[in-house]
């Protein structure tokens, strides 16, 4: 019953803000996706991919570093690289340096498919969420989630 005590329970004002994130995270993650989906055959993890690996020198990026990026397992990332893979959007080459690693390799093909998409991704997360905001609220976000993004060291 002391581990109990020792908890430091949300208040009621935590726990609104809480689950107020939470549902606005997961209504414009579906968002997102539903709309990528639809407009251009892409899940929204997908196009995180295509947008990281174009971001990426030579537009290509160690699997585990990609993984990392996007934020998502590497079982997954690999399922879906080899999804982006089959469509001619992203190709997979052996690292010369570690034969176990590979690299993500984004094509012309994932190149031209990302150019499409993009503009319509940028206009709904426009109206989803910066234009909602105040300039100052914007900045606020930004913090927030840099100071969320941090681990402060914790383990994952």
């Amino acid at each position: 019953m002391a581990a109990m005590d020792a908890i430091r329970w949300l208040n009621a004002q935590e726990q609104r803000t809480w689950r107020s994130l939470l549902r606005a995270y997961s209504r414009i993650e579906r968002l997102l996706d539903h709309d990528l989906q639809s407009r251009n055959g892409l899940s929204l993890v997908e196009y995180g991919i295509l947008v990281t690996l174009s971001e990426s020198p030579e537009s290509r990026m160690r699997m585990r570093l990609l993984a990392d990026s996007v934020i998502v397992s590497k079982s997954r990332l690999s399922h879906q690289i080899a999804r982006l893979e089959r469509a001619g959007f992203v190709r997979r080459e052996t690292c010369e340096e570690d034969r176990r690693g590979a690299w993500a390799v984004l094509t012309d093909e994932g190149l031209a498919l990302l150019r499409a998409a993009a503009p319509g991704h940028a206009t709904l997360v426009r109206d989803r969420v910066f234009d909602r905001l105040t300039p100052e609220q914007t900045e606020q976000l930004g913090a927030i989630m840099r100071a969320l993004e941090s681990d402060g060291g914790a383990a994952p």
